[in-house]
């Protein structure tokens, strides 16, 4: 089999590219990636790409049809990944997120693929206390970044059938160790603020909900997508990707990286208005689907994870959050260096 791994060089990439390689050892497994997080390396041991058998850059707006050739599965994890950057470059998040997704999906069924696997969000739930949302719940989307991915999901329903298999996971909030680390994630800004600053200030009251996913977990998910078989959910699925477990308020998670960091200290802003994006979720169908593949990380361990790779590289960015390892910050950094344009195109480099 061959895979084509869209936004294989991001915060998740290498955790899919290893994942596959570990259970597909013979198969060609192929990268697709405009690059612009390529140079925020935090484990420089290993470089993640050395696992593919190929690299290819290029801006997936623009995906060649010739890239498609011999494809028989999609990993597609290319997006403008969170709300910050979403609300600060809304329309290229449509464009990327909605519309190149969804003709990606065209192309590769055109060129005779079977499997797209889209990575979506379970922040498409936006603000729901009440009961814990499952795939046939309402969806309430309050960003740029999670109208894309509803959007994306209705549109890729009439590409399924018999002969392409879709597959849209929506994946609980990302976090854990990785060799492209983000820190603009929830558990990973409270591991990083313990680290740096022996301290974690909750902006909210800490009672929203968020339901949680280690990186690695989430490779396992992708890997299940990409040959389950149609038995297993149909030709088209939408499923929630992660653990009962995992759903925490902000505050606990906080709590739990002071267990392992007793020294830190937590703030809460009691008078801080209701924060808008609030919701657990219901694995039971991931669960049942594919009982096999199933999150095994704990929180704690994943905490432990975060603290010993940001001690081994020296962490002590006390003003992390406006670092590169916050991708809006590196955006922002590409374009104040005239590397990119206003709607994220790379500029020809000067000679």
């Amino acid at each position: 089999m061959s895979i084509l791994i869209t936004g294989n060089m991001g915060y998740v990439g290498p955790a899919v590219v290893r994942q596959l390689r570990h259970t597909r050892p013979e198969e060609l497994l192929v990268g697709y990636d405009t690059a612009y997080f390529a140079a925020a390396m935090t484990a420089p041991m290993l470089f993640p790409e050395s696992q593919l058998t190929a690299q290819l850059f290029g801006d997936v707006r623009n995906i060649p049809e010739g890239v498609f050739d011999g494809v028989e599965a999609v990993v597609h994890l290319a997006a403008i990944s969170n709300d910050p950057m979403g609300n600060a470059y809304e329309a290229v998040t449509m464009d990327i997120n909605h519309e190149a997704s969804v003709e990606i999906a065209r192309k590769a069924k055109a060129a005779g693929a079977r499997s797209f696997v889209f990575a979506s969000s379970c922040s498409v739930y936006g603000f729901a206390e009440d009961t814990a949302r499952n795939e046939n719940s309402e969806l309430n989307p309050l960003t740029a970044y999670a109208r894309s991915k509803v959007a994306t999901e209705t549109d890729l329903r009439p590409l399924a059938g018999p002969d392409f298999k879709v597959t849209c996971l929506r994946f609980a909030t990302a976090c854990g160790i990785s060799p492209r680390l983000r820190l603009d994630l929830v558990l990973n800004d409270f591991v990083a603020s313990a680290i740096a600053l022996k301290k974690i200030s909750i902006l909210s009251d800490g009672t929203p909900w968020r339901p949680l996913i280690n990186t690695k977990d989430m490779a396992r998910a992708i890997d299940w997508a990409v040959s389950r078989s149609p038995a297993s959910g149909g030709n088209y699925l939408v499923i929630n990707a992660g653990s009962d477990e995992w759903n925490y308020q902000v505050k606990d998670l906080a709590a739990a990286v002071q267990r392992q960091m007793p020294y830190v200290e937590v703030s809460i802003n009691s008078d801080a208005p209701p924060d808008r994006r609030s919701y657990r979720v219901d694995f039971s169908l991931f669960r049942q689907l594919a009982p096999k593949h199933q999150p095994i990380h704990s929180l704690d361990a994943t905490i432990r994870e975060l603290r010993s790779g940001l001690e081994q590289i020296g962490f002590a960015d006390v003003k992390f959050r406006e670092s590169r390892l916050v991708r809006l910050k590196m955006l922002g950094a590409l374009r104040a260096s005239s590397l990119l344009t206003d709607d994220l195109y790379w500029k020809p480099v000067p000679v």
